[in-house]
């Protein structure tokens, strides 16, 4: 009688580890499969010429780029001061116009197109964020908008 038990004994202890062992099989196995929570990252912008930049900081526009209906102009790399002029293309100016800036970087831009505003900029380092510009700005006979940029302007006392 004691055999018996021990032969069962046994034969439970080899079916555990050996459907333990499948199962660590099996979940390391399936490590490639697509689960539904697990998604890929967007892929980054596709980089698109539509403004053209001139001026002595062109070089600070990185790229420009479409964010659902807005013309992002990538200025993230920029620093200190300078300025740039846009021009749009013969069908007109693209109906969002965004900058793309550095907080920490800048102190404020300074947009002179048919109307003029000045946007601050929070000396908070972080992420790069996008000053989305007013159409005011830059109605459709707007020939060319400049854009500057600069240490923040001490407040009028």
């Amino acid at each position: 009688m004691q055999s018996g038990r021990t032969d069962i004994a046994m034969l439970s202890r080899a079916l555990r580890v050996l459907a333990l062992g499948a199962l660590a099989a099996s979940a390391a196995g399936c490590s490639h499969l697509k689960w539904p929570w697990h998604h890929q990252p967007p892929p980054p912008p596709a980089p698109v010429h539509v403004l053209d930049v001139s001026g002595t900081g062109a070089s600070a526009v990185l790229g420009q780029y479409w964010k659902r209906n807005t013309l992002v102009l990538d200025m993230s790399g920029a620093s200190g001061s300078g300025s740039l002029t846009l021009r749009p293309p013969a069908d007109g100016w693209p109906v969002r116009v965004a900058l793309r800036v550095t907080p920490g970087s800048l102190g404020e831009v300074d947009v002179r197109g048919a109307q003029r505003v000045v946007l601050p900029i929070v000396p908070a380092a972080g992420k790069p964020v996008d000053l989305e510009l007013p159409p005011g700005v830059y109605p459709p006979k707007t020939v060319e908008v400049t854009v500057a940029w600069g240490p923040a302007s001490a407040p009028a006392a």
